[in-house]
């Protein structure tokens, strides 16, 4: 058995038209599944697979927008009645909304939560059944370092993925016995457009760079690696567990 590779295990990305979802859709990919790649824009959605079509990766498009009940139920469904199967999801689609507290509306809070992590539930719901039939479960979800160490201005963005980290260990509970391990990554920061802003302010960066001991950003393709560990048999006896991918900014002192 070979301890990493994915071959004949069909695989959901949400979010994954660009960014840390497709940089983790490819790394599923190249390690042997077929990957389902989730996005909302049908263009920029099929822009994505047919980059990894054209490589030779075994994809195709499951476009719904992921806090639409009816949506996300009819996708997964369409996703099990093409495959027979679903072994793999990788919750990652997100919103991000930045404010001074004062400033925040209600309608903002809920847009994120629902996205980041609402959405991210009825996933699990949704394709736990199929998992626990087919014996083999793997559900990831895209957390944040922001969980652990909090950023001003962004709140329903860090509540919702500390949410998340919690609701990866009573998952994890409670579908073990199903032979489904539930596991999030927590990114640091990452060359992806959701930081297009932050990126373009260089005084920022620098800032960013002296916390890491790796002192760079990461390439998104540097999250890959986690996803394919926590998806296939190597990571067979990990759950409940939250990998930090963040070039040491949360576990080292370097200011």
């Amino acid at each position: 058995m070979q301890l990493f590779s994915l071959k004949g295990r069909t695989a959901l990305v949400t979010g994954a038209s660009r960014g840390l979802g497709f940089a983790m859709a490819e790394a599923l990919a190249q390690a042997g599944a077929h990957v389902m790649l989730n996005g909302r824009d049908a263009r920029t959605l099929g822009g994505a697979v047919d980059r990894l079509a054209d490589k030779g990766h075994s994809v195709g498009a499951a476009r719904f927008d992921v806090t639409v009940a009816a949506e996300r139920e009819a996708g997964v469904a369409a996703i099990l009645a093409e495959r027979g199967r679903l072994d793999i999801l990788v919750g990652n689609a997100g919103v991000q909304h930045r404010s001074p507290l004062a400033e925040w509306r209600e309608e903002e809070w809920a847009r994120v939560v629902d996205a980041n992590l609402t959405s991210c539930f009825f996933l699990a719901k949704a394709v736990a059944p199929a998992m626990r039939d087919n014996g083999y479960g793997r559900i990831v979800f895209t957390t944040s370092i922001t969980g652990i160490t909090g950023r001003e201005t962004i709140h329903a963005y860090v509540a919702s993925k500390t949410g998340l980290a919690g609701l990866t260990r009573s998952l994890a509970a409670e579908l073990g016995r199903d032979a489904i391990t539930v596991n999030s990554i927590a990114p640091g920061y990452f060359k992806t457009e959701m930081n297009e802003k932050l990126l373009a302010d260089t005084a920022f960066v620098d800032k960013i760079n002296a916390r890491i001991a790796l002192r760079r950003w990461a390439e998104p393709r540097e999250l890959g690696g986690a996803a394919v560990f926590l998806a296939s048999e190597a990571g067979a006896y990990v759950t409940g567990h939250q990998l930090v991918v963040d070039g040491g900014m949360t576990s080292t002192l370097t200011m």
